[in-house]
């Protein structure tokens, strides 16, 4: 808990540097520097054969981000920033840790099977957009590259005799990890899509097959100014 604190403490500390825009006139260079709120359907993508469609989860993610313009109008940009971010996932992947090995297998008797993690995420982004100065309702795109360092992360499942097994922190999950982002829309209503690129697992195998689990969320974020 105090993990997550100290991670809303920063992102909403960025606040601080909006009041400068109420100042701006029309021509005038200025930055977009924002808070984001994202919500998104979330699921595993390029599972092992033998794992069917994971089930309804989701992801959530908010923090800060500060914009660089690259050209007077203010209709270019880059921006990097930092956050907190948090994945809810229903799975099918049986995930266990034993003696400080990480064991996957398939069980269609388990009636539970999740997976939560929190991290600190970094996104950077190349962006565009059609405001200026004093314009705040327009269109943009903006896309670019999220990294994700993972803070604690738990997979969870009920077996038939509905006991209930809990695995924290295993040692064969991918703590680092990075996918590409895109952002577009009008105002504040924007589509978000995250592409994982870094495998969940490392070095991981399931009855001789290798296990390239990523994620991949869509959804929808918010921006304020």
């Amino acid at each position: 808990m105090k993990t997550i604190t100290t991670c809303f403490f920063l992102v909403f500390f960025g606040a601080n540097f909006f009041g400068q825009k109420e100042m701006l006139q029309l021509g005038d260079r200025y930055a977009d520097d924002q808070i984001y709120v994202a919500v998104s359907y979330a699921q595993f993508y390029n599972q092992p054969s033998q794992i069917t469609k994971s089930n309804f989860s989701y992801s959530l993610s908010t923090g800060f981000i500060k914009d660089i313009i690259l050209n007077k109008q203010g209709s270019i940009s880059i921006a990097g920033g930092v956050g907190y971010g948090f994945d809810f996932l229903n799975h099918k992947l049986k995930v266990e840790e034993l003696n400080n090995n990480t064991l996957f297998s398939t069980d269609n008797t388990i009636s539970s099977n999740l997976f939560t993690s929190h991290n600190l995420e970094f996104p950077l982004e190349l962006r565009w957009r059609t405001s200026t100065a004093t314009k705040y309702n327009f269109w943009r795109v903006y896309t670019g590259i999220k990294f994700f360092y993972n803070l604690s992360n738990k997979f969870q499942f009920d077996d038939e005799s509905n006991t209930t097994y809990k695995y924290s922190n295993i040692s064969n999950y991918n703590r680092l990890q990075y996918g590409l982002t895109l952002s577009t829309g009008y105002d504040e209503f924007n589509i978000n899509i995250f592409y994982g690129l870094t495998p969940v697992f490392k070095g991981s195998n399931l009855n001789g097959e290798k296990i390239d689990t990523k994620i991949l969320k869509f959804g929808l974020i918010f921006y304020i100014l």
